[in-house]
C-alpha cells in the first residue's frame, strides 16, 4: 500500500503542474515554485516533489537548470521526414520565424565523403557554407553545406543569411530537386557544434547526413545537418508491406 499511495501522490503532483503549463498558468520560461513550496501546498514529502519534477523533465515540460532552478521548457519542435523540404520551409509551416547566421563560406576540395556523397573525384573543388539556423532566434540547427563547384560558386554569392539554398537552387538556377537520402544518428555535440548552437560540449544532438537529387538522380547538395536533441524531434509515418 505505501508504494501505491506514494505513486497516487507524485502522479497527483506531476498532473497538477503539467495542468497548469498546458492551460498558459505557467508560460514557457517561467520558473516553477521552489520545492518547499511545492511540500507546503501539495504536503507531500520531498521525495515525491522531486519524482514529480523528474517524470515533468522526461516529459520535456520543464527542464533543471542547476543552480537556478527548473523552469518550463520550450516545446519541441516537431520535424517530418515523410518529404524533402528545407528549414525555411519546415519553420513556416510550423508558424516559427526562420533566420539564419552564416559562419563561413568558400571553395575547398573535396574530402573522400564529400566526393562520394557528390559523385566527384577525392581532392576536386566545391562549395562549402557553414550556418546556424535560428527558430523564433533560438539556434536549431548547425549546418554544413557542400556543393558541387559549378552550382556552387553561384550560390555563395547570394545573401544565405535571408536567401534559402533549397530556394536558390530551384528558383534562381533552374536546378530541381527530386528527392534525398537521409542518415540519422544521435551523438554528442563536439566543441564547434556546441559553440555554434551555444550548448554544453556533449550535448545530444540529432546528425543528419542529406544527400539531395536533381533529375537523373544527380547529387547536388550534400548536408551534414547537426539539430539540438533538446529542442527537435523527428516523426515519420510508415506503412506495412503485407505479405501476399
Amino acid at each position: 500500500m505505501p508504494i501505491a499511495h506514494d505513486s497516487l501522490l507524485y502522479s497527483r503532483v506531476e498532473t497538477v503542474l503539467a495542468s497548469e503549463i498546458g492551460g498558459g498558468d505557467l508560460e514557457v520560461g517561467d520558473q516553477l515554485p521552489t520545492e518547499d513550496s511545492l511540500i507546503a501546498r501539495f504536503g507531500v514529502s520531498r521525495i515525491t516533489v522531486r519524482r514529480a519534477i523528474q517524470n515533468l523533465v522526461s516529459r520535456g515540460l520543464v527542464v533543471i537548470r542547476r543552480g537556478k532552478g527548473t523552469f518550463v521548457a520550450a516545446p519541441k519542435i516537431t520535424q517530418d521526414l515523410s518529404e524533402l523540404s528545407g528549414f525555411v520551409e519546415d519553420m513556416h509551416a510550423l508558424g516559427r520565424k526562420p533566420t539564419a547566421r552564416v559562419i563561413g563560406k568558400g571553395i575547398v576540395t573535396a574530402d573522400a565523403t564529400v566526393a562520394s556523397q557528390l559523385a566527384l573525384t577525392k581532392g576536386e573543388r566545391v562549395a562549402r557554407i557553414h550556418r546556424v539556423r535560428l527558430a523564433d532566434g533560438i539556434p536549431l540547427s548547425f549546418d554544413e553545406t557542400y556543393l558541387p563547384l559549378e552550382i556552387g560558386k553561384k550560390i555563395i554569392t547570394n545573401n544565405l543569411k535571408v536567401e534559402p539554398i533549397f530556394s536558390l537552387l530551384e528558383r534562381k538556377y533552374g536546378v530541381p530537386l527530386i528527392e534525398a537520402e537521409y542518415k540519422l544518428d544521435a551523438v554528442a555535440a563536439e566543441t564547434d557544434v556546441a559553440a555554434a548552437l551555444r550548448v554544453k560540449p556533449g550535448s545530444p544532438i540529432f546528425r543528419i547526413e542529406r544527400t539531395s537529387y536533381s533529375t537523373g538522380k544527380l547529387p547536388v547538395d550534400y548536408e551534414r545537418l547537426h539539430y539540438r536533441g533538446d529542442l527537435v524531434q523527428f516523426v515519420t509515418r510508415l506503412v506495412r508491406k503485407i505479405s501476399r
